[in-house]
């Protein structure tokens, strides 16, 4: 499996957080039963640059947490894309690492266990999970509470 980390802001990125999302990719592929080879794609950006991305793909202009791009859509028959090593090319997250301490700090527990939220969240989305209708919201965000809770990062 390859996961890539990119810290695409102005400040440093601890290592503490880089092996939280590492561990998450992980637990998340695991809990949902995908085992094949994968690659997944992490950038780490500032507001102003999740703002701009947000509006470019989603017409909307103001900074968001995380923006998740699926490269599946888990259709029957669906062939992946795969890269050189024929890892499954999962798709792409960007957390908005300013946002993520806003959040936080707004809800009272750490950065640490904000950024694994946000990778957990963002990990469902790739694998073919949506939050657009009420029990949808239910099953996604039950699973995102599992997946924090067998990683040991609950909510403080």
């Amino acid at each position: 499996m390859t996961i890539l980390i990119d810290n695409r802001t102005e400040e440093t990125f601890p290592s503490v957080l880089s092996k939280t999302i590492e561990k998450i990719v992980e637990d998340s592929l695991a809990y949902e039963g995908f085992a094949k080879p994968c690659e997944v794609s992490i950038s780490i950006v500032d507001n102003e640059e999740i703002r701009k991305i947000n509006q470019q793909f989603r017409g909307m202009d103001k900074a968001t947490d995380v923006l998740s791009f699926p490269l599946l859509t888990f259709a029957e028959g669906e062939i992946p894309d795969c890269n050189e090593k024929e890892e499954v090319l999962l798709g792409d997250i960007i957390i908005s690492l300013e946002r993520a301490r806003e959040q936080a700090e707004e809800y009272g527990h750490s950065l640490k266990r904000e950024v694994a939220f946000l990778t957990a969240h963002s990990m469902l989305h790739l694998l073919g999970y949506d939050h657009m209708e009420a029990g949808e919201e239910k099953e996604m965000f039950a699973k995102q509470k599992e997946i924090l809770h067998k990683a040991g990062i609950p909510r403080e």
